[in-house]
């Protein structure tokens, strides 16, 4: 591939985190707004954690079936990040809050992912994400045969799902995604990132560039 392959690093929660993913070269850094997860992020330290974020790396917030009144203030204290849907919902309720957004899927068995571009035609990019229980961050790769090859996807996919420094390589490799998402994978606890761990990563993503 030609192109720089992004990298989010999602799950963030604490601001040394926040500053350690943009100094390794995060392209984003996902907060999540569902307060059932581990690393959900209260409304009252969006602003303060987004803060922490230079120009040029965008903020992401992460939502799992949130009333429109919780996703319209979380905009409001983060005005500059792109949208995540990864709950149930519509296709109109992600465009109805008329802001990029990311789409997330769950691949398993009856998800086409092509299927999916088209009825989410108004979405920013797919996410491929494992299908567990709950709503992402279970650390847990899926088969990444499910995804169509580069040459039939139309919309910019980011892969995610049990990324780590080991296997990011070979799943750029074999994908050949947009972007990664990792959070678990570059965790000494739920919500906690190791500075170490990212850099590893994006130094992993990094080489695959080169050897594309």
């Amino acid at each position: 591939m030609s192109d720089r392959v992004r990298i989010k690093i999602c799950g963030v929660t604490r601001a040394e985190d926040v500053v350690a993913a943009a100094a390794a070269g995060a392209d984003a850094v996902g907060f999540v707004c569902h307060p059932g997860s581990a690393r959900w992020v209260p409304p009252a330290q969006l602003a303060a954690l987004a803060s922490r974020l230079p120009a040029f790396v965008t903020p992401v917030l992460l939502f799992v079936n949130a009333a429109p009144e919780a996703v319209h203030a979380a905009i409001a204290a983060v005005p500059h990040a792109l949208l995540q849907f990864h709950g149930d919902e519509t296709e109109a309720e992600c465009r109805s809050y008329q802001r990029p957004y990311v789409r997330a899927l769950r691949i398993g068995e009856g998800v086409r992912l092509l299927d999916c571009e088209r009825e989410f035609a108004s979405a920013a990019a797919l996410l491929a994400d494992a299908p567990v229980p709950g709503y992402g961050g279970g650390g847990v790769a899926f088969d990444w045969s499910r995804v169509p090859a580069r040459s039939l996807r139309r919309k910019p996919l980011v892969l995610a799902g049990g990324l780590n420094a080991g296997n990011v390589g070979a799943a750029i490799a074999q994908v050949q995604p947009h972007a990664v998402d990792v959070s678990s994978g570059v965790e000494s606890a739920k919500g906690v990132k190791d500075a170490a761990l990212i850099r590893g990563f994006i130094a992993a993503v990094r080489a695959a560039d080169r050897a594309s």
